[in-house]
């Protein structure tokens, strides 16, 4: 696991390689064994292969989307806040698991964060999602990874480079 958080990084750049049915069925079933608070899974994943439907969410926030366009796919995570209070941190979890396994499966990926965001014109990024996609008003979009064979990855950063004044031990002080 040390190994692909090692190399993991948001790679903005892929071939046109379509994701075979097989690897989105691996991809698929991470996201279903993604941990939960009390194993509520307030999550839901909608998997976007359609290029037109990328280029549209490519647009769909002012800064930090542009690159959907060129992924073969668009994965949006979906959250149900009457289903859990915890369904943005338990989205994250199951964004970063995602992001893990593409990366053991030779696959690019990136977060968009979309709630919270605005779009070209400062209205709401999610909204504009939720338009594009149908999503129903009771789910919120947390984010959309964008995925794809990466044209070219970024180099992993050094150990040295880490910050480690982040970590603290028993106390703060």
């Amino acid at each position: 696991m040390l190994g692909l958080l090692r190399s993991r990084r948001s790679v903005r750049h892929y071939t046109e390689q379509e994701i075979s049915p097989e690897t989105l069925d691996i991809l698929k079933e991470a996201l279903l064994r993604s941990p939960s608070s009390r194993g509520l899974d307030p999550w839901e994943f909608l998997f976007v292969t359609d290029k037109a439907l990328l280029r549209e969410l490519a647009e769909a926030k002012a800064h930090g989307a542009a690159f959907l366009q060129d992924a073969a796919l668009g994965v949006a995570v979906l959250g149900d806040e009457n289903t859990a209070d915890t369904w943005i941190e338990d989205c994250s979890i199951a964004a970063i698991i995602l992001q893990l396994t593409c990366e053991s499966l030779g696959l690019g990926s990136c977060w968009v964060q979309i709630r919270l965001r605005e779009d070209a014109f400062g209205a709401s990024a999610e909204t504009r999602v939720r338009q594009i996609l149908n999503i129903p008003e009771h789910l919120h979009v947390e984010a959309v990874i964008g995925i794809g064979h990466p044209a070219r990855k970024p180099e992993p950063h050094p150990r040295q480079n880490l910050k480690d004044g982040k970590i603290r031990f028993n106390t703060y002080a």
